[in-house]
């Protein structure tokens, strides 16, 4: 070993918010994203709830459907809240989720968007929460945020 060379000490991150502040301030439209994301989330917790609640009080006939699609929607509801997490700590494996959630949520906007009444309303502002969302998620911006690199790109650095 040389003398002439120093080396200096390996600093591990002590929380996940250590990683994230040295890239600098999170974008807005990152942020936006993630709001998005959990305001999905947050909608599909409620309405599990309101379905696992109507069908335990419903008809006999009705009460295993209602809780098995309450619980069921419960369960997704976990896919966009943990990708907004995951957006607002700007971890990269959240935009897969995030996105994945955009592209289910566009086919029942869509059924939505054929119905009658209030659906139709709903099925509008999905619709257009999707498409914005979508938009947010693969801008340049937020892909860099991410530190998400494209195909043949692992190796790269930030440089350009």
């Amino acid at each position: 070993m040389s003398s002439d060379r120093e080396t200096a000490p390996k600093t591990e991150p002590t929380d996940a918010t250590d990683t994230a502040d040295t890239a600098g301030p999170r974008p807005r439209r990152l942020t936006y994203a993630a709001a998005l994301a959990g305001l999905e989330g947050l909608v599909l917790v409620v309405g599990g709830i309101w379905m696992l609640v109507a069908g335990a009080t419903g008809h006999e006939g009705d009460r295993q459907t209602g809780v098995t699609g309450g619980i069921t929607v419960l369960v997704l509801a976990l896919l966009p809240l943990l990708a907004a997490r995951g957006l607002l700590l700007r971890r990269g494996w959240s935009r897969g989720p995030a996105v994945i959630t955009q592209i289910m949520a566009l086919p029942v906007a869509y059924n939505l968007l054929r119905s009658d009444g209030l659906a139709i309303p709903a099925g509008i502002v999905l619709a257009v929460v999707a498409v914005t969302s979508l938009v947010l998620l693969v801008n340049p911006e937020t892909t860099r945020a991410l530190d998400i690199k494209g195909p043949g790109r692992a190796g790269e650095t930030g440089q350009r």
